[in-house]
């Protein structure tokens, strides 16, 4: 009689175990290597490196929630019912904020000494409102709306801080151009990596994207607290406000019964936001405009998801290649690089309401991202440049609010515009003209004036 051979436990389990040892030798050389690279240039002294870790986290939680979140208010529902969600959506969550935006600057002045406890509250709030729309996502409620408006000011949030904590965590050899460089790449490379395995995710369940959410912000709070205590420290600081005052006398010193004058940031800082303000909102506007426009109309022949996949991949490659162009350029002539940007994408968005198809739309997100990101970068570079550092951290956190704002603006614009590729295109060009139009001369000015142009006290 023939005996049959079974194999034993034995093999299958060194098996096992190779397979497992060798996934973990990958991922602690995955991890060595990551940390090496945030650590680089001085970035492990100063703390910088652990902002540039949380950054991350906060990118990867937030695509989670916005790949649960489109899924139910967007990819699920009929078109017509998609675009009036998404406007109630814009609006219950950003007119607070529109509202709110003139106070944030000086709240966040008088919370100097709360910074890392500010972010964490962010994180926790919104890995607690992840968990309560787990529940409600199925249905897409309109309880979920309230949620999605707590998620998304918490977000706003944390930007706004994180601005102001990059001159507090600055390497000694390592400039803000730099530094906001490394840091808008980490959320880069972490959103691009969180999209597909929320997507994943979402596969087994539209509230799991909700639940990884809520376990990478706990994550992320406790990575706040990690941050160096000179985070929370207010010493030497004074509070800015966004007007040149290049004419305004100086007040005087030493005046009893007299609070210190708030600094203005000077004409080159004031028009470089205002252009960035125009680029800002073309990219709100692209965003609510063209999501509902290729879903409605595609293009070149695609289905809807593959013509949205088209501009969502050049935007992300161009605001990819924009930072990495930034830091290389290292803002060399930051005025003409914001004076530029705005011609380019002038010009792309002129092109593309007369030629109205894949390769212009695709054109159009690319250069919108990358001359977003060239022109935030060199904004950076002249507030290092011509802000006192007195005022340095609270001008990164004023113009942050506007920037933010600028986009609520843009969306707006998109969610109410009719369908139409050449008339939505024109108007994108209309946004960027009129930037070009406020902030071009005063840039080109201040070009040729140098960096000799100071803030002074108002």
């Amino acid at each position: 009689m023939a005996r049959t051979v079974t194999a034993g436990p034995g093999p299958a389990r060194r098996a096992g175990r190779a397979l497992a040892s060798g996934v973990g030798r990958s991922a602690g050389a995955l991890r060595r290597r990551i940390r090496r690279t945030t650590h680089a240039g001085g970035a492990g002294e100063s703390g910088l490196a652990k902002l540039i870790e949380l950054h991350a986290v906060n990118s990867a939680g937030d695509m989670m929630i916005t790949v649960a979140l489109a899924s139910t208010v967007f990819f699920s529902v009929p078109s017509g019912e998609a675009r009036n969600r998404v406007g109630l959506y814009l609006l219950i969550t950003m007119a607070p904020f529109a509202l709110l935006a003139p106070v944030v600057g000086p709240l966040l002045d008088r919370l100097q000494h709360g910074r890392r406890a500010a972010m964490a509250m962010s994180m926790v709030a919104r890995a607690v409102l992840a968990w309560m729309m787990a529940g409600m996502v199925s249905h897409a409620g309109l309880g979920l709306y309230p949620a999605a408006l707590g998620s998304l000011v918490g977000s706003k949030a944390y930007g706004v801080v994180r601005s102001a904590v990059v001159p507090r965590l600055l390497p000694d050899r390592t400039t803000l151009v730099k530094a906001n460089s490394r840091v808008t790449l980490s959320g880069l490379l972490a959103t691009t990596v969180a999209a597909p395995v929320g997507a994943g995710l979402h596969k087994i369940g539209p509230q799991w994207p909700l639940y990884g959410a809520f376990a990478i912000f706990m994550c992320g709070a406790v990575l706040c607290m990690a941050l160096p205590n000179k985070v929370d420290s207010a010493r030497g600081e004074r509070r800015a406000r966004l007007t040149a005052d290049e004419e305004a006398p100086a007040e005087p010193s030493g005046v009893p019964g007299r609070k210190p004058g708030l600094l203005g940031v000077g004409s080159s800082v004031l028009h470089a936001l205002q252009g960035n303000c125009g680029l800002r909102a073309l990219s709100g506007f692209l965003t609510m405009f063209l999501a509902f426009m290729l879903r409605e109309h595609p293009i070149g022949g695609l289905s809807p998801e593959l013509s949205l996949g088209v501009a969502v991949v050049a935007a992300g490659a161009g605001n990819a290649l924009g930072t990495a162009l930034g830091a290389w350029l290292k803002a060399r002539g930051p005025e003409v690089i914001i004076a530029t940007a705005l011609v380019c994408a002038l010009s792309v968005a002129s092109v593309a309401a007369g030629w109205f198809g894949l390769i212009t739309v695709a054109a159009v997100t690319a250069v919108a991202g990358i001359a977003q990101a060239l022109s935030k970068l060199s904004l950076d570079a002249l507030i290092q440049r011509d802000v006192p550092e007195a005022v340095r951290t609270s001008a990164f956190a004023r113009s942050e609010t506007v920037l933010q704002l600028s986009w609520v603006v843009g969306g707006g614009i998109g969610i109410v515009l009719p369908l139409n590729g050449s008339l939505g295109m024109a108007t994108a060009a209309c946004l960027v003209l009129t930037a070009f139009l406020v902030a071009v001369r005063g840039l080109l000015g201040a070009a040729r004036r140098g960096s000799s142009t100071k803030a002074r006290v108002a």
